[in-house]
């Protein structure tokens, strides 16, 4: 667990309720980046799911199970995480807001060109593109989400060219759930095997192929995968 003096507020309002939890942000913001990389248990600062932290008054059991359709504090915690907010400080928002357009930019710069020179584009280039664009990075939306955006409201500011690959996947069935949330925006087909396999095919940028098969594999360790032409 972490310490309460770095931990913030997650809060999810549903139903006519409040739930709150003290989580570290920077380990929520991992977290949603792979639910593999942290122990929900290590994000949080106590075991409880309050009403109002501050007051220190809890839901009823009834209205977390109506709610979650579950007590289990684990099944309460990531619900809140995936459709609640984190009350970040304004020191904290800004520190993780930009550490996260470092990470888009460093994307972008790996993976694009100039048509012109078919050289990179210095990461300044991109960042003061970022700037002028006035493009606004969410510090809990992984990288891979925001780049597509970020490139879209940069195009028109300086040229881009991206070499893509395309990536066939092939998995067992027991890690679907896993794997499909870290690659849903970039599947192009799928279908269900006649073996109980899920196999896809998704679309990503040449220079990001390396993480995400690493990514992938570590969510399935029957992983087959081949670059397709």
């Amino acid at each position: 667990m972490v310490s309460l003096d770095d931990a913030v507020i997650a809060r999810l309002e549903k139903g006519g309720n409040r739930y709150e939890i003290l989580v570290d942000p920077e380990l929520v913001a991992q977290w949603k980046e792979d639910n593999d990389s942290v122990v929900i248990e290590d994000l949080l600062a106590t075991d409880e799911v309050w009403s109002d932290v501050k007051a220190g008054d809890r839901p009823t059991s009834d209205a977390i199970e109506n709610t979650f359709g579950s007590v289990e504090l684990i099944v309460c915690v990531e619900k809140i995480l995936r459709e609640g907010t984190i009350q970040l400080t304004t020191v904290q928002r800004k520190q993780m807001v930009e550490e996260k357009r470092k990470q888009i930019v460093n994307a972008i710069a790996t993976t694009a060109t100039d048509p012109k020179t078919r050289g990179p584009h210095p990461p300044t280039r991109i960042e003061n593109a970022l700037a002028e664009a006035r493009f606004s990075v969410d510090p809990f939306l992984s990288v891979e989400r925001q780049v597509q955006d970020a490139v879209d409201a940069i195009r028109a500011l300086i040229p881009l060219q991206f070499i893509t690959v395309r990536l066939a996947f092939r998995i067992q069935g027991k890690d679907y759930g896993g794997v499909y949330q870290l690659i849903r925006d970039s599947i192009q087909r799928e279908e269900w095997l006649p073996d109980g396999s899920w196999a896809c095919v998704v679309e990503c940028p040449g220079g990001m192929k390396s993480d995400l098969i690493s990514r992938v594999a570590k969510r399935s360790s029957g992983l087959d995968v081949k670059e397709l032409d």
